[in-house]
């Protein structure tokens, strides 16, 4: 693959719903531009973009899959996306590395959670928009209805660039309404043909529509419009090129991927109208001295690392866009976020898993380099005599967790490294170990994102694992004054035990914590034991009262006791205070408090009531409501987290997928009697069985 000078490069995001046929469009686009001899398929797993074998096996795309087009003296280099939910992480990533965005959507006339997604993900990125309108080809396709509900979601400023010709199995060609030429493809081979009798009004009044849309981008235009009642193709290109740069007009085009019908015109416009790198303003970051600085394409080198693949043999591939300057082979950068060398192999283009050496990746293409050490997802790579820290990459925080355990002891030994190279990977999966509960946590965007890490730790690492429901943090406290007595009495021959000390329990604050307190007088406990008895008592509070959990909030008063010259001894008093505060806790109301999340829920306002009747299903406290635009409300409720341990699943089905939440912990709070005897009830029964 030659190398572009920066103005013949465009970056295209492939976005949208799963389903919608990004993958297979891809195929034919590398198809007739002469990248592969062979169209592959999803379904049989052939396509170049899904080369993973999550990907084969699931006939999804999991993974960005970076695919170059060389068409018409210039490198288009499309970035294959996820359609599904849970790996929405790629799409945002993706969004950082291309200057435009093409939202595929299916003719059957349904704006999908996907087709939100990727408009919205784009719009927050600032990048360029264009809808195609795909699969013309199947039954009960409609490209007007398609048009009229994509206009209804997201405005007049969506405008059809193209017109079908024909629909379901006639669907055959196009027709273009800028030149108002119409073309025809026989087996992928497109060819002249005549504009439809019945069309010539209907493409006479969508392109009055266009002409007048795009005559609002310029006020020059404008006055043309005005005095001329149209405009030339020049001019409409022109304005066209405005709208889309300011994103004022978003073109709607359409074809078949599967057909091959429409995919040349397609790349054609991207071509002649997308804005190329070197269009743009530049890219914003940070200096050392911790000013905003903007990098244009030639200022020195600098590059985001938008995605990392590891694999345990061949170890991380790091998939970079670069910004300014060039990265050339055997070299050596600097990596701003660490603030560490990093030596440069090969560099490489990407075709999906296919690599091309090759000397160097010059500004505004994308390209990748394997086995850097300390390089991650996000992460800015640049010279270090003119060092830059671009701005970050805002993934989501994981909204779904499980508990992992490894099979055997060998699995367990390479567990904690393998799910750390894998969180290196994909940003959007965490993974920490919970002290409280002793469990290794992995956090990700739902159940199938888990479903495939877990997947992975097998086939990448060897690494069998079981996954379970996390535990919950549980608290214990009393909400009661008691005293009681500890008295631990051994006599076993030779020299015995003994302590004695009367402990006292009282209720504190909520997080104000453990307080001890000496009122022993007259030496009825000498001094060196009583830290004991608060050693005792220490260690009794970290095994809970009732269900096993740390016991928090209280206050212990050793105020009497006795000992004996010989058998009393540091042990002897931390028994002796393990005893009095257990004792005395049984007496004191003893109560289980449970951590309650604070929760914030954005969902289309059709679904708030039952996102609010949800919530209060799970014991939520709704503590307001407010619009946020857009048509959506934001719902903010307070909720037990032991509820919302599956509620991404369970706002994806009440919402069907338009909604999203966030979760971060709130404080602790009395678990109602009814769920603290299931609590307790537990945990005899796991104590038990270990």
């Amino acid at each position: 693959m030659k190398k572009y000078a920066i103005d013949a490069i465009r970056n295209v995001a492939l976005v949208g719903h799963g389903g919608t046929g990004k993958t297979s469009l891809a195929e034919s686009m590398l198809y007739i531009s002469g990248a592969i001899s062979r169209m592959g398929r999803v379904d049989d797993g052939s396509a170049a973009g899904d080369f993973d074998p999550d990907e084969i096996q699931r006939k999804m795309s999991i993974n960005a899959a970076v695919l170059p087009v060389e068409w018409k003296n210039a490198k288009i280099n499309f970035v294959d996306t996820p359609g599904y939910p849970d790996f929405v992480g790629d799409v945002i990533g993706t969004m950082r590395a291309v200057e435009a965005a093409l939202i595929l959507v299916d003719g059957t006339g349904n704006v999908e959670v996907g087709t939100e997604t990727g408009w919205d993900l784009a719009t927050e990125a600032g990048i360029t928009k264009m809808f195609f309108v795909n699969k013309l080809e199947k039954e009960n396709t409609d490209f007007y209805r398609a048009l009229e509900a994509l206009r209804g979601k997201f405005g007049t400023s969506v405008a059809p660039l193209q017109l079908p010709i024909g629909s379901e199995d006639k669907f055959v060609g196009i027709v273009d309404l800028l030149t108002q030429k119409a073309y025809k493809w026989e087996n992928g081979k497109i060819s002249p043909t005549d504009i439809p009798a019945d069309m010539e009004s209907q493409i006479s009044e969508m392109r009055e529509s266009l002409i007048e849309s795009v005559a609002e981008m310029d006020d020059a235009l404008m006055e043309k419009f005005f005095d001329q009642g149209t405009l030339s193709d020049e001019d409409i290109a022109k304005g066209l090129e405005i709208g889309l740069s300011t994103g004022k007009v978003v073109p709607v085009l359409c074809g078949s991927g599967m057909k091959i019908v429409g995919v040349d015109t397609l790349m054609d416009f991207i071509v002649s109208s997308v804005p190329s790198p070197a269009s743009t303003a530049g890219v914003k970051g940070t200096n050392p001295s911790g000013g905003e600085e903007t990098r244009k394409a030639d200022d020195p080198f600098c590059a985001l690392v938008f995605k990392t693949m590891a694999d345990p043999y061949v170890g991380k591939l790091t998939y970079f866009r670069v910004f300014s300057g060039t990265l050339k082979s055997d070299s050596h950068i600097h990596n701003a976020n660490r603030d560490v060398e990093e030596r440069v192999g090969q560099v490489y283009f990407l075709r999906g898993k296919n690599q091309e050496a090759t000397p160097e990746v010059g500004p505004g293409d994308i390209g990748a380099v394997a086995k850097l050490q300390d390089t991650t997802t996000g992460d800015t790579l640049c010279d270090k005599s003119k060092s830059i820290k671009l701005d970050p990459i805002a993934f989501p925080d994981p909204v779904y967790s499980l508990a992992v355990k490894a099979k055997t002891k060998a699995d367990e030994d390479k567990l904690g490294p393998a799910l750390q190279k894998l969180s290196e990977e994909d940003p959007s999966f965490k993974t920490h170990r919970d002290a409280e509960t002793s469990q290794t946590l992995m956090a990700g965007q739902g159940d199938t994102h888990l479903d495939i890490v877990v997947e992975r730790l097998k086939r990448k690492f060897g690494v069998e694992v079981e996954t379970e429901t996390p535990k919950i943090a549980y608290r214990e406290t009393i909400n009661g004054t008691a005293e009681a007595q500890g008295r631990h009495k051994k006599q076993t021959g030779g020299r015995g035990q003994f302590g004695d000390a009367w402990i006292r329990l009282e209720p504190q604050p909520r997080g104000a914590g453990y307080e001890f307190v000496d009122a022993i007088v007259g030496g009825a406990i000498p001094r060196q034991w009583i830290p004991s008895v608060d050693k005792g008592i220490r260690e009794a509070m970290s095994s809970g009262i009732q269900a096993g959990a740390v016991v928090v909030d209280i206050k212990a008063t050793v105020f009497d006791g006795s000992f004996h010259t010989v058998d009393s001894s540091d042990m002897a008093f931390q028994l002796a205070g393990r005893l009095g505060f257990r004792a005395a806790a049984e007496k004191a109301t003893p109560v289980i408090l449970e951590p309650v999340l604070e929760v914030e829920v954005i969902v289309p306002e059709e679904f708030m009531g039952d996102v609010i009747g949800d919530l209060n299903t799970k014991r939520g406290k709704v503590a307001g409501m407010e619009p946020i635009g857009g048509g959506r409300q934001k719902i903010r409720a307070q909720v037990p987290q032991s509820e919302m341990l599956r509620y991404s699943i369970d706002l994806r089905s009440i919402a069907r997928g338009r909604g999203r939440f966030s979760a971060k912990f709130s404080h602790y709070e009395d678990l109602p009697v009814h769920v603290a005897q299931q609590v307790i009830a537990e945990a005899e029964k796991a104590k038990k069985e270990e």
